[in-house]
This record gives structure tokens, sequence and C-alpha cells, in this order.
């Protein structure tokens, strides 16, 4: 069970980091080079938060890899965290969201059940 616990919250800081990735560049905005874009990048705190966030879920999924098969945990990490990643997006980047990704998000969901059995 505990592994089950630790994968969600693996699954939640990856989808947070994307997340504050995003919103730390919508921030920070288009630059022309990328060395401006590093020099803005490391004072964004959105961005380090998004780097720290993606630490924590590496430990997190790297433990559930020691309990899960991989060809189990893997397909569950992906598609549950597509999941939390765009209904983040719709609803904190008002990012919208069509007919087709609804239909999409109900096969991901009967796919992980069916990988999960």
């Amino acid at each position: 069970m505990i592994r089950y616990i630790i994968l969600i919250v693996a699954i939640l800081f990856n989808a947070f980091a994307n997340i504050l990735i995003k919103m730390g560049m919508n921030k920070i905005g288009k630059t022309e080079d990328v060395s401006t874009l590093l020099k803005k990048a490391v004072t964004q705190p959105m961005l380090l938060a998004g780097l720290v966030s993606f630490g924590l879920a590496f430990i997190a999924y790297g433990y559930v890899l020691t309990k899960l098969n991989l060809s189990i945990a893997y397909p569950i990490m992906v598609s549950m965290g597509l999941i939390v990643v765009v209904l983040a997006s719709r609803f904190l980047l008002n990012e919208s969201i069509s007919l087709i990704q609804l239909f999409g998000f109900v096969l991901i969901i009967s796919g992980v059940w069916m990988v999960a059995k």
C-alpha cells in the first residue's frame, strides 16, 4: 500500500515541477538567446521550485521502482502525471481542453486500469 502512496507523491511532484517550470517561464517571457535565459532562470523562484520538485519526484519514484515492476510503475507515472498536468494547465494556466482531449483522458484512465490489474 505504501508503494502506491509514494507513487502518487512522485506523480504529484513530477506534475508540479512541470507546472512550476511553465509558470516560471511565463514570468521570464521570451528571450533571444540561451545565455539571457540562463541569467533570468537562476533568479526565478518558480523555476528553482520546479527543479526541487523534480528532485523530490526522482527520489520518490526511485523508491517506488524498488517495490514495483517498471512495466507497471512507468505507465501509471506517465499517464496519471499527464492527467494532473492537463487539469492544472486548464485551471491554473487557463489553457483550453478540447473534447478529443477529454476522450483521450478516458482512454488513458482505462489503459492505466488495465495495466495495473
